[in-house]
């Protein structure tokens, strides 16, 4: 919801440098030029041209509100219904964690005390299960099979899904429910698995500044602080030998193309498979 809303805001900034004031002044033109635009743009930060997934999430913006304007009968017809978006590109995760250092920062929670074993909990659950921020969120209490160590996982849309979780994973999460929850819950708190400090459940945007702490205490200056756990999810999997469609269905990728992607940053088994067969690879240099 926050990157929708500084999206649609990128835009309105935009539109009001050029005298477009109304709704109705926005069609197919205007988006030409505003995709032009996002082109040349460069952020300040670093002088870098934003991604092409960026792009097409900054116009998919744009064309999702004025669809809805037309839904509410606030336009009368929708100009932006065949726009054509640019490809996202093919996205190969950044911010890569070694185990051992996901083992760091899941250290760091226990200098705080009571909130620190809540996070430490939220963040073993991460690590055990791969799933995504928004997914965490709407866990419920029921939603932990402890006997069966499965999780139900409500994913995009109404898509659900069991996912397998460690018995480390268990035994933080039950440690949680039964001496930490209690401290936070009130009658308001309901069904909701993790509660934020008000007793109520995590806003997604809490939970990433939350995790994003813990990052830094450990000293790593990566981003991606929730999304860490599911790219190693991924990459360690498939490093020992799991299939592409278990991790598909682990992650709950809607295509296997989108689970491919990590195929990319597999970095031990590209290794092995360039010691097994690469020429240059399979004796010294021959200098000595």
């Amino acid at each position: 919801m926050r990157g929708k809303r500084s999206g649609l805001k990128k835009f309105f900034l935009w539109c009001l440098d050029r005298n477009v004031n109304f709704i109705d002044q926005i069609d197919l033109d205007l988006m030409d030029d505003y995709a032009a635009y996002l082109n040349a743009y460069r952020k300040v930060l670093d002088n870098q041209p934003i991604s092409p997934a960026q792009k097409r999430n900054l116009l998919t913006f744009v064309k999702t509100f004025i669809k809805y304007m037309h839904i509410k009968s606030l336009l009368p017809i929708n100009p932006l219904q065949n726009i054509e978006l640019p490809s996202k590109g093919q996205q190969i995760p950044k911010s890569l964690y070694s185990v051992s250092e996901i083992e760091t920062i899941l250290e760091q929670p226990l200098l705080f005390g009571i909130k620190g074993l809540r996070d430490r909990a939220i963040l073993e659950c991460f690590f055990a299960t791969g799933i995504r921020r928004s997914e965490l969120v709407k866990l419920n209490i029921d939603d932990i099979d402890f006997n069966g160590k499965m999780v139900r996982v409500q994913g995009k849309g109404t898509k659900e899904r069991l996912v397998p979780i460690s018995l480390r994973g268990c035994e933080w999460i039950a440690f949680y429910l039964g001496k930490i929850r209690p401290m936070y819950a009130f009658i308001g708190s309901g069904k909701a698995l993790f509660l934020a400090n008000n007793g109520k459940r995590y806003v997604p945007g809490k939970l990433s500044d939350m995790a994003s702490q813990y990052v830094k205490m450990a000293g790593f200056d990566r981003s991606g602080a929730c999304h860490l756990y599911r790219h190693n999810t991924a990459t360690t999997m498939l490093d020992n030998g799991a299939d592409l469609r278990h991790i598909q269905e682990m992650l709950g990728h809607a295509s296997i193309l989108t689970t491919q992607l990590y195929t990319h940053v597999s970095r031990k088994k590209l290794s092995e498979v360039y010691k097994a067969t690469h020429p240059s690879a399979e004796g010294g240099s021959g200098l000595f």
